[in-house]
């Protein structure tokens, strides 16, 4: 095995035959709303997704999840697909309104029955279950309460959780709460552009300390009810920032606040960063956080689940300029950042990713490093790290050469950060299979596997080709 604390790197992150530790755990990610369809089957409920790509304007091309990649109706023959790709770990969400309906109640034994089915058959074939409790799918019966502005939503969560628990809780060694509540809250209550699509900064705001609020008492819930030892988690998009010009770093610590430290600051340290507070003192008096809030957040974490995908380039816009706004996170009339609205996202020279992501393996490797040297007895996984291409099918292959350079690059960064320390214990691509891209709907491809939308057939990629060997061997294949 090769030594990472001495190995060399090129400049450019294109290394091959770098050796990774042999528990590095190499596998891919998927949510349920965007691969699982049968919407209106198995005794699901209607989500917040379903309303929202319904609705005229809101999903690219007028899209929705109703069918999807139909992983439902195909389950064993995508578990054979990653048993072909040598996955060793699969990361899935499950879908809440499946498991009950109006997202209280009773759980549903067909949603109980299909993702035991989902769980028995990842162990059958080797291929360990990371499971995320909740991928942005909130029962719609829920939303028409008041959402995740609504305080009870946090319990119905813990509700959930212990159900899920107990249904699962012997076989699941990793169980993460939250994907990104960063999304949920502020593309869903502040910009609009995800469900339930509105536009209030102080339920944003909310928001926030509501899905802070469920991690907490999801985590409890599961504790009491599960019979093995699994790791607690949470997944978040933590963004790295980049400074410009004399305001840049005065934006940095605006955005860094409100995209990082909101949810590391309770989560790790049980408090909410006081600057956070004084600058959205205008939005909200953040009256929603109760006394014992802060206890119930901070539940021990045995490994942060980070997501990359682009850096954030920032200064404060001098109110005359075109301002820019290139954050990544689609257009919208109204900023998803609170009591930010004057901060400038600045375009990034290339190259690009579909999505009009910069492409920078250098920011997976600072991400990394720095929230390893802020808390370093925390493990962390890379739960996505992935990129959108515009993909074509040659003579049956797909030769998606962008896209397995893109890997390469941004598994050389983990590698690299691995030699400087960071205790990293895996990396889990986005995504398995192309699927509904949320607003962007069909438009934007991230599979390793290419779907046909027209006849669902399943073609591995190049790039599956490529990460395949190297969760074969723990190796980046020359």
């Amino acid at each position: 095995m090769t030594d990472v604390a001495t190995t060399d790197y090129r400049d450019d992150y294109r290394n091959a035959g770098l050796q990774f530790p042999a528990d590095f755990v190499f596998g891919s990610a998927t949510a349920s709303y965007q691969i699982e369809g049968a919407v209106n089957e198995g005794g699901r409920g209607p989500s917040i997704w379903d309303t929202f790509s319904h609705t005229p304007g809101k999903v690219h091309n007028g899209d929705t999840g109703d069918q999807a990649d139909d992983h439902y109706h195909r389950l064993d023959a995508d578990l054979d697909l990653m048993k072909s790709l040598n996955l060793q770990a699969y990361r899935f969400s499950i879908s809440w309104p499946r498991i009950q309906p109006t997202g209280r109640g009773p759980a549903n034994p067909e949603g109980i029955a299909f993702y035991t089915r989902l769980i028995d058959g990842l162990i059958e074939r080797g291929i360990t279950p990371i499971v995320t409790l909740y991928h942005w799918d909130l029962p719609q019966a829920l939303e028409d309460e008041g959402g995740w502005a609504n305080r009870a939503t946090s319990y119905a969560f813990a509700d959930y959780a212990r159900i899920v628990g107990q249904a699962f809780g012997d076989r699941i060694g990793t169980w993460t709460t939250l994907n990104e509540p960063w999304c949920s809250a502020y593309l869903g209550y502040a910009s609009g552009v995800h469900a339930p699509g509105l536009n209030d900064y102080a339920a944003s705001l909310a928001a926030v300390h509501h899905l802070n609020l469920a991690h907490g008492l999801a985590v409890t819930a599961l504790k009491e009810v599960v019979t093995n030892d699994p790791q607690f988690s949470i997944t978040l998009n933590l963004h790295v920032l980049r400074p410009e010009g004399e305001t840049g770093a005065e934006a940095v610590r605006r955005i860094d606040g409100l995209g990082n430290r909101v949810f590391l600051g309770p989560l790790l340290d049980g408090e909410y960063p006081a600057d956070v507070i004084a600058d959205t003192s205008e939005v909200t008096d953040w009256s929603f956080v109760h006394d014992g809030d802060l206890d119930l957040i901070k539940q021990p974490l045995d490994l942060l689940g980070v997501n990359y995908y682009s850096t954030n380039l920032v200064r404060v816009w001098d109110g005359v300029s075109p301002k820019q706004s290139a954050d990544g996170h689609g257009e919208a009339s109204v900023s998803p950042w609170p009591a930010a609205s004057d901060i400038e996202f600045l375009e990034q020279p290339g190259p690009h990713t579909e999505m009009g992501w910069n492409i920078d393996p250098s920011g997976l490797e600072e991400l990394l490093v720095s929230v390893s040297t802020a808390y370093p007895n925390l493990p962390l996984m890379i739960t996505e790290n992935g990129a959108a291409f515009d993909d074509q099918v040659v003579d049956g292959r797909v030769p998606d050469a962008d896209r397995t350079d893109y890997l390469r690059r941004h598994i050389t960064a983990a590698h690299k950060a691995l030699s400087r320390g960071v205790d990293l214990r895996g990396y889990q691509v986005w995504s398995l299979m192309d699927n509904f891209e949320w607003a962007y709907g069909y438009s934007k491809r991230f599979g390793i596997v290419r779907v046909d939308y027209d006849t669902l057939e399943r073609t591995p990629k190049d790039s599956a080709l490529w990460y395949s060997e190297l969760a074969a061997t723990n190796r980046i294949p020359d």
